[in-house]
């Protein structure tokens, strides 16, 4: 079996542009991984296919979990009939804006080629059809995301932060937040202020989430969430991918766990590390172990 960690990823900005000729939203981002992680298991099976879901009731556990299709793809892709079993263990929070989905499957693409003796090359093909996310989940670190996602530059920076992340206690569609986004004629998010930022950020001059008004549109709630975010935190927060996670920027870990530590009714909070991969662990054989890195 091989046992493998898909790590969350944060938005630390996201600007989003008009719909393309192929009805896709091209955005820039730049995205960090982040240490609150899934586990993700994968290996051969005696007889037939198996997905196992622990730890969250709406993950589906079947054909449209994202990793199985993920692994599905893989075996399509190198026209192989092994049975595979997946064992998917949820920590990061779904419908949150912080890519667990993508971070699963990204993952799972690494287990099964691992179990399937592929080479890297392939996995690497196969991810952007996955998702906007999967293939800098599959690389993680730190990076500008362009494009549809496939156009990743990395991007060196000191790990002199720590995150608190909070995320409301509803869900939100990353669809209908695009379209919302349409139909409010395209809005531009609020940009962070500099003097917040820790010294390996001020030199992006726009961290902001474009998606920002259009979730809140959808969820008026999520306004006033934000606002006691940050009146508890004493700092500005911005949101994370279509939402409605929310994060803060920290000196040291201590003081972000205390941060995320006095939220209330949030579906989940924790303080959280910048790492430099996408997921972790030893696949072995044919496949390089993290991080990989952009190519």
């Amino acid at each position: 079996m091989t046992a493998l960690r898909a790590f969350a990823k944060l938005n630390l900005s996201l600007r989003v542009r008009s719909r393309d000729a192929a009805g896709f939203h091209p955005i820039r981002s730049l995205v960090q991984s982040i240490d609150w992680f899934d586990d993700v298991a994968v290996e051969r099976a005696e007889d037939a296919d198996a997905i196992e879901v622990m730890g969250a009731e709406e993950v589906p556990a079947g054909e449209d979990n994202l990793a199985w299709r993920a692994v599905a793809a893989l075996r399509s892709a190198v026209s192989a009939r092994v049975p595979l079993r997946v064992v998917l263990t949820k920590r990061i929070p779904a419908a949150a804006g912080m890519g667990g989905g993508s971070a699963d499957a990204a993952a799972a693409l690494v287990g099964a080629a691992a179990a399937l003796g592929v080479f890297a090359d392939t996995v690497r093909r196969l991810a952007p059809d996955l998702g906007a996310d999967v293939p800098f989940c599959l690389t993680g670190g730190t990076a500008w995301m362009e494009g549809r996602g496939e156009r990743l530059t990395p991007a060196r920076m000191a790990a002199d932060y720590v995150v608190a992340v909070a995320v409301a206690p509803f869900t939100l569609a990353t669809g209908e937040v695009y379209r919302r986004w349409d139909a409010l004629d395209e809005p531009r998010g609020a940009s962070m202020d500099s003097r917040f930022l820790p010294p390996s950020l001020r030199h992006v001059d726009d961290l902001g989430n474009d998606l920002t008004p259009a979730a809140v549109a959808l969820r008026p709630e999520l306004a006033d969430w934000l606002a006691d975010l940050a009146r508890l935190w004493e700092r500005p927060v911005l949101m994370t991918g279509s939402g409605p996670a929310a994060f803060a920027l920290f000196g040291d870990r201590p003081e972000a766990e205390d941060a995320a530590a006095a939220v209330r009714f949030a579906r989940a909070s924790e303080a959280a590390l910048p790492i430099d991969r996408g997921w972790d662990g030893d696949p072995g054989g044919t496949l390089p172990p993290p991080p990989w890195g952009v190519v």
